[in-house]
């Protein structure tokens, strides 16, 4: 099947890492282009010092990777950290960090939508019956699909967030 992910479980540091809100930001911000600690506390709004220690978390864990010091406007080394598209490849289900994990993953929505406004988020709202299930495993499949998929070279860098919730 074309895009197909294999999965395996998050080990306990790696699901921890994952259950933070700031962490989850930082991996979305770097993926496909890499930053430096300071461009990611700037446009996180947050202390350098504050984003350097999940930048260090997010790099002892895998799912960050430093690239190659460049210097910086004032001749200062920086060191630009990239995604390595890890959280991706892991599963959270039998995780301890489960629901913080997925509390984090709102709470880095929300931070997200409050930095671009509600007016850019095309959201869609449905509520139908269906094997959840089932629907979860499309959805899944469709995920994997676009993940796999080279950056088109025109195309827009967009975020992703999908919930399903009791329709009751």
């Amino acid at each position: 099947m074309l895009g197909r992910v294999e999965r395996r479980p998050a080990t306990d540091a790696e699901a921890a890492a994952l259950a933070s809100a700031v962490r989850l930001r930082i991996i979305r911000l770097t993926y496909g282009r890499a930053m430096t600690n300071k461009e990611i506390a700037e446009r996180l709004g947050k202390d350098p010092a504050t984003t350097l220690h999940h930048v260090r978390k997010l790099v002892a864990t895998g799912f960050l990777e430093a690239q190659p010091a460049r210097t910086g406007n004032r001749g200062a080394r920086e060191i630009p950290y990239k995604s390595t598209g890890l959280s991706w490849q892991l599963t959270k289900e039998r995780s301890p960090y489960a629901t913080e994990t997925g509390e984090a993953m709102l709470q880095a929505f929300l931070g997200e939508v409050a930095d671009v406004g509600p007016a850019a988020v095309d959201q869609i709202r449905l509520v139908v019956r269906v094997d959840r299930a089932e629907l979860k495993r499309r959805l899944r499949s469709l995920f994997d699909e676009l993940a796999a998929e080279p950056a088109h070279p025109d195309g827009e860098r967009v975020a992703i967030y999908l919930a399903l919730y009791p329709g009751d």
